[in-house]
């Protein structure tokens, strides 16, 4: 069974991640026994049939998707994948943050795709709470890389509060 980091743990993955392969359509495409993340376009398509089948449900999106898409949905989700196609595409961290500010989704925001050590504490900061690593990178030692910085300055998802307030604050008090 795969693994994967959730909430600062390494712990098994029961979740399985649909792809379409080559061919494949959203209404085509068969639906694996829960748990599963479905991408986007296979949850437009079948949402009611999946709601009626799953008791656990997910959602990836890819980076050039939208949380808006999830916005009347989002109560029903257990997990949302954002993918990170590439190293260098960023998109997703602003899809995870809007999830967490905008649309206000507490369930677990899980970082999908091109996932490496040196991201996961920017992807953290900006409400994404499981990782999914690549399958060549050594899941221990990101794990160990979660714990690189001890604060920050800017404010941000997971500390609302600028450095500089919460040091003028600790001063007052």
């Amino acid at each position: 069974m795969p693994r994967i980091i959730r909430n600062e743990q390494i712990v098994d993955d029961n979740w399985q991640v649909l792809t379409l392969a080559e061919g494949e359509t959203p209404a085509s495409v068969a639906l694996p026994a829960e748990p599963v993340l479905l991408p986007l376009s296979v949850w437009l398509a079948r949402r009611d049939e999946v709601v009626a089948a799953h008791r656990q449900l997910g959602v990836w999106l890819d980076s050039d998707q939208g949380p808006e898409e999830l916005a009347d949905d989002i109560d029903r989700l257990a997990v949302i994948g954002v993918n990170f196609p590439k190293f260098t595409d960023g998109r997703s961290y602003s899809t995870a943050r809007l999830l967490r500010e905008r649309y206000r989704y507490t369930g677990e925001i899980r970082a999908l795709g091109d996932v490496l050590q040196d991201q996961l504490f920017y992807m953290r900061r900006c409400g994404i709470d499981a990782f999914a690593l690549r399958a060549d990178k050594d899941i221990e030692q990101a794990l160990a890389g979660l714990r690189t910085f001890s604060d920050s300055y800017q404010a941000a998802v997971d500390q609302p509060q600028p450095f500089f307030r919460r040091r003028g604050a600790q001063e007052a008090a």
